[in-house]
């Protein structure tokens, strides 16, 4: 017997707000969303796997963080001779790509129409040519072909997922990603290295949380810090991405020079 009162249903029309987009309601978006699942797949067999980065899109390019991120591609796409992948957009995205431009490497991206702290969309790049990259509508199609992109399908790929400072979008990718090797959806025949970039210690209070996560029991001692590599400088990321790939240190072609960096007190992630 119900008790209480009787429940009411409402028609989608009637559930419509004058604010809310028609489209949101009327969308074929399961068509949609494999369309664009089809046409980055299409993209990373054509232009192949490699290292995918993960950053700010607002970052400026005079600011260090931007030229240490052009140099670590610039150097990465040298030592792993792969594609360099990431979402296409401004910020720490483009001084990725203008890295790899510079090692005369692939350059390959999946971009979303709009970026966060952008006032327009915008479905072109300003100078990748079309065939290098796709925009989607759908971040779940984007973040399902940038996982692809470091896939490892045989002993010869040569993949990593690198993640320099961000924010939001950049967390919410660096921990669907981690959720994904924890589970061994990625690594589990063929590892890929996880590294994060703690530029001017950028990370250390988001490290200092996974203690407290540690402390309460929310995840195991260790589990994090098994799971992706801390690098405070690039001399450290390329170093460890040689040392991965049983690489020659001096594979990289330095126009730069990579300096090592100062002792610091290590941290447990």
């Amino acid at each position: 017997m119900r008790v209480g009162n009787p429940i009411r249903t409402y028609s989608v029309r009637s559930l419509k707000c004058s604010s809310v987009s028609e489209d949101l309601f009327e969308r074929s978006s399961p068509l949609e969303v494999k369309r664009e699942l089809e046409t980055c797949f299409d993209l990373i067999h054509r232009l192949g796997r490699g290292i995918l980065y993960l950053g700010s899109a607002r970052i400026q390019a005079n600011h260090s963080h931007y030229l240490q991120s052009q140099e670590l591609s610039r150097e990465a796409a040298n030592l792993l001779n792969c594609t360099t992948w990431s979402g296409a957009g401004p910020g720490l995205m483009d001084a990725v790509t203008k890295g790899a431009l510079e090692a005369e490497k692939p350059v390959g991206g999946i971009k979303i129409e709009k970026e966060a702290g952008e006032w327009t969309a915008s479905k072109v790049h300003p100078y990748l040519p079309p065939q290098n990259y796709h925009t989607c509508r759908f971040f779940s199609a984007r973040k399902h072909g940038l996982v692809d992109a470091v896939v490892r399908n045989n002993v010869s790929d040569k993949t990593a997922v690198i993640a320099l400072p961000g924010g939001i979008g950049t967390l919410d990718e660096m921990f669907e990603i981690l959720a994904l090797f924890q589970l061994k959806r990625i690594g589990s025949v063929l590892p890929v290295p996880f590294i994060v970039m703690n530029y001017d210690s950028f990370y250390s209070k988001l490290f200092e949380f996974i203690e407290s996560c540690e402390d309460l029991g929310t995840v195991y001692k260790g589990e994090v810090s098994a799971l992706w590599k801390v690098c405070n400088s690039n001399f450290e990321a390329l170093s460890y991405l040689a040392e991965f790939y049983e690489l020659p240190c001096g594979s990289t072609n330095r126009k730069l020079n990579l300096e090592k960096p100062l002792v610091v007190d290590d941290h447990p992630f």
